[in-house]
């Protein structure tokens, strides 16, 4: 009884099954099998290169081994890898003849593509296409070639950073608007230059230029007047009924700008704010775009917003009883708390002081209670829930500020030494000073000898007796 292994052998998503005689066929067997009957049932020739996987990626290598040492068993599915296309013939036939026949211009096509990748940006690519020498063998050509050329041999460019705001910007960039801003208003002096930028400053802030509809990049009518007065008006969508009125005038080098808020034709609120056109401005201003002519404009974008745009908006809310929009005033209870319990004590007593809410803020005793177990050690853990923490907090850090005073003056006092050298110094000095030679001593031979102790040789002191009663000679003739 002969035993065959059954395979499904699978070439471009076709599956033909596979009879292999004998109990352990080999695998140069199952690839000489599939080369001479099943390439030619599919349309291949035999001399098509191929290989065989289990899983479509992993190649088996044929090194005389049979299949079931390969893991394949009877029922596999083995699929046939090629290594080329099936018409790859066919297709190296035709673009060699094409090649041939097309060679005379195939010098001219190269540099007709170098020619209009150097142009693209200039869109003068049908220029250059009806230049070329009319020819029936070079039209096919050329037509492929305009049609694969715009952007395919162009990279991707790399995202460069764009500020989008003044606050955003840094030195040599300025936003888009701005730039198109500056330019519409044909600045003719440092001052108009800053005006530009303010009226670019309110925009940012949603203040709308009162009077009829403008374009971003205009500026309003009448804002720049001969004797050097700025004037513009705006109103604002959370300040409904209010008249925001911006008046610039040129005191010496510096620019006074005042901001009036208007509301139920009454004057409510004036902010005042002093700028110098040097520290914004640069001299390239003059025909230049906005990003060579303004210097600092994320500390200018500051200044302006913090000391008038803002004020202002939280003026006219203030006077209309409405609530405030932004700032920390403006977070609810629960954020506000989350700030609350990342400040010290002085800074949430001094924030207590500045409105009622506020004020009823830091009065939350979960927040006393997470101050007092931040800064002190809690002796008491299970205290009640009524526990005025802040009355706490207040007695433990006055203990602590008594046991400090009372340490620092239980500290010996360290003792004044006497300005005047002459003025005895304090008896006894323990232990005693050796003898020295030098010093303040040689210096002032007159010096009190009870003031520093006596050295133990002193060449200017009485001359010793020697035992022999002879007189010693004198020590200082050899100074003479």
């Amino acid at each position: 009884m002969t035993t065959e292994m059954k395979l499904r052998v699978r070439i471009s998503r076709q599956t033909s099954r596979v009879e292999l005689p004998g109990a352990e066929p080999s695998l140069r067997e199952l690839l000489d099998h599939v080369r001479d009957t099943v390439l030619p049932s599919h349309g291949l020739s035999a001399d098509t290169h191929f290989s065989l996987s289990l899983n479509g990626s992993e190649v088996l290598t044929d090194s005389g081994q049979t299949l079931s040492s390969c893991g394949i068993v009877s029922g596999d599915l083995i699929c046939v890898v090629l290594a080329e296309p099936a018409n790859a013939n066919a297709n190296q036939s035709s673009t060699s003849t094409s090649t041939s026949t097309n060679t005379p211009s195939s010098s001219t096509e190269n540099q007709r593509t170098e020619q209009n990748q150097q142009n693209q940006q200039n869109q003068q690519t049908a220029d250059m296409t009806s230049n070329q020498p009319d020819s029936s063998s070079v039209a096919p050509a050329d037509s492929e070639q305009t049609s694969a050329d715009p952007l395919d041999s162009v990279g991707p460019s790399a995202s460069t950073w764009e500020p989008m705001l003044c606050s955003e910007a840094e030195d040599g960039q300025a936003p888009l608007s701005l730039d198109l801003l500056y330019h519409s208003a044909q600045t003719a002096s440092p001052s108009d230059a800053i005006m530009v930028a303010g009226h670019q400053l309110m925009l940012e802030t949603g203040f709308l230029p009162q009077g009829s509809e403008l374009q971003p990049a205009d500026m309003p009518a009448g804002w720049r007047s001969s004797a050097g007065l700025y004037k513009l008006q705006y109103t604002h969508p959370l300040c409904e009924h209010s008249l925001a009125m911006v008046l610039s005038v040129c005191m010496g080098p510096v620019l006074v700008i005042n901001a009036t808020l208007k509301v139920n034709q009454t004057v409510d609120a004036v902010r005042k704010l002093c700028l110098n056109p040097s520290t914004y401005v640069t001299d390239e201003w003059p025909g230049g775009s906005a990003a060579a002519a303004f210097k600092d404009l994320n500390k200018l974008s500051r200044v302006f917003k913090d000391q008038l745009a803002y004020p202002l908006i939280a003026a006219a809310r203030e006077a209309m009883a409405l609530p405030v929009a932004f700032g920390l005033a403006a977070l609810p209870p629960e954020l506000l708390l989350r700030v609350l319990r990342l400040l010290d004590v002085c800074s949430v007593l001094r924030l207590s002081a500045v409105c009622r809410r506020f004020n009823a803020a830091t009065a939350d005793s979960t927040l006393w209670r997470h101050l007092y177990r931040r800064d002190f050690t809690d002796s008491d853990p299970s205290r009640p829930r009524d526990t005025d923490w802040k009355e706490l907090y207040k007695r433990s850090h006055k203990l602590r500020c008594d046991l400090r005073r009372v340490r620092h003056r239980s500290l010996p006092p360290f003792p004044r030494l006497p300005r005047d050298i002459f003025n005895p110094l304090p008896v006894p000095l323990h232990p005693p000073l050796p003898g020295i030679i030098g010093g303040e001593y040689d210096q002032r031979p007159n010096l009190p000898h009870g003031l520093l102790p006596r050295p133990r040789y002193d060449p200017i002191g009485p001359p010793r007796v020697r035992p022999t009663g002879r007189r010693p000679a004198d020590v200082r003739r050899g100074f003479i």
